[in-house]
């Protein structure tokens, strides 16, 4: 059971992403992401992780040194905002500083150093809360300020570019997790150029997917691809579920994870072409390891041909997962169904 302290630092945590999301000068949005940081720390200790305590601290140190910069950048630009010699020029900067500190505060490339060594000492809920409710102020913030395209080109592209090659020889599913969250967060960053609110259909989706493989890895206590190639070949409809999920996280046609990609895709293609063809190469390398994943676990480390559904829907969990890998593997099938209804 869930001690109390950490239900209440669960409520504070929302609390200070409102805040900083709902506020309407620069200060408050500080204020929200000390609140929603100061939160988060103590929700990362663990007494059956021997890890947590030095995630917690690095956590802790990173989120400091870049809330330092945010507010640096506030304090400046209020100082600045009555000159009138090269004002432009100073903000352009101070901006650009506001944006890299919120970049760090999220793990955006070249400023995810931090990311996957962090997450790789937490639990799986403390990690779908980083991947997921952690970036959401961010972004939201940085939805309010773009102003240089080129600085942002060269965050997606480092971003999408780093996420997929990050990933390819590791052996951790919360690795994996953290270096596929680089990748999608360059493709979230790059709706920026077009549109401000489509990421939060993104977000939306890669939250689903991401809740639907975290339930699965948390359920079974799985955090290496050994465990899950040895351990669910005694259920293979949850592997391959699983194993659908991945690609459905990795954006492959028809699973729902493709939908916004699809989107981005349309807008994109009209200006950033250039932008676009770097991005869904990289993509690419992402869907090659979850490919190999899957190829792996259901053919050559798969020793059992049992496919006994009824067995599998005994347990109230196993419907659970069933239903919520359904959604995310037919969900685009069933987004065009209701798109032509209506």
């Amino acid at each position: 059971m869930m001690n109390t302290y950490k239900l209440i630092f669960i409520l504070t945590l929302f609390m200070g992403t409102m805040i900083s999301i709902s506020s309407s000068t620069w200060l408050g949005t500080w204020m929200g992401l000390e609140i929603n940081l100061l939160s988060f720390i103590p929700m990362l200790k663990s007494k059956n992780n021997p890890y947590s305590s030095e995630s917690s601290i690095k956590y802790f140190l990173i989120q400091a040194f870049a809330s330092t910069i945010f507010l640096f950048s506030i304090l400046m630009i209020l100082m600045t905002k009555n000159l009138i010699s090269e004002i432009i020029h100073i903000n352009k900067f101070l901006i650009m500083m506001i944006n890299s500190s919120l970049f760090l505060k999220m793990g955006a490339a070249p400023f995810h150093f931090w990311f996957p060594e962090i997450i790789e000492g937490m639990n799986w809920l403390n990690c779908f809360i980083l991947l997921t409710w952690q970036k959401i102020a961010p972004l939201m913030l940085i939805s309010y300020t773009i102003n240089n395209s080129n600085y942002i080109i060269f965050i997606i592209m480092m971003s999408t570019m780093i996420g997929s090659i990050g990933g390819l020889n590791q052996t951790s599913l919360r690795k994996i997790m953290a270096y596929s969250s680089i990748n999608h967060l360059g493709w979230m960053i790059s709706t920026f150029l077009f549109n401000e609110m489509i990421w939060i259909l993104y977000f939306s989706i890669y939250s689903f997917i991401s809740l639907t493989l975290i339930f699965m890895f948390n359920t079974f206590k799985i955090f290496y691809l050994k465990q899950m190639y040895i351990f669910l070949n005694k259920n293979l409809l949850i592997k391959f579920s699983l194993m659908l999920n991945f690609l459905s996280l990795g954006g492959l046609p028809p699973f729902l994870g493709f939908l916004p990609k699809w989107m981005i895709i349309q807008f994109l293609s009209n200006n950033f072409m250039y932008l676009l063809t770097f991005m869904i190469m990289m993509t690419l390398i992402t869907l090659f390891f979850y490919l190999r994943i899957s190829y792996t676990s259901l053919i050559i480390s798969h020793n059992e041909l049992n496919f006994n559904i009824m067995e599998n829907m005994k347990n109230k969990i196993n419907l659970t997962m069933m239903i919520l890998s359904f959604i995310s593997i037919n969900g685009m099938l069933m987004c065009t169904i209701l798109f032509n209804f209506f």
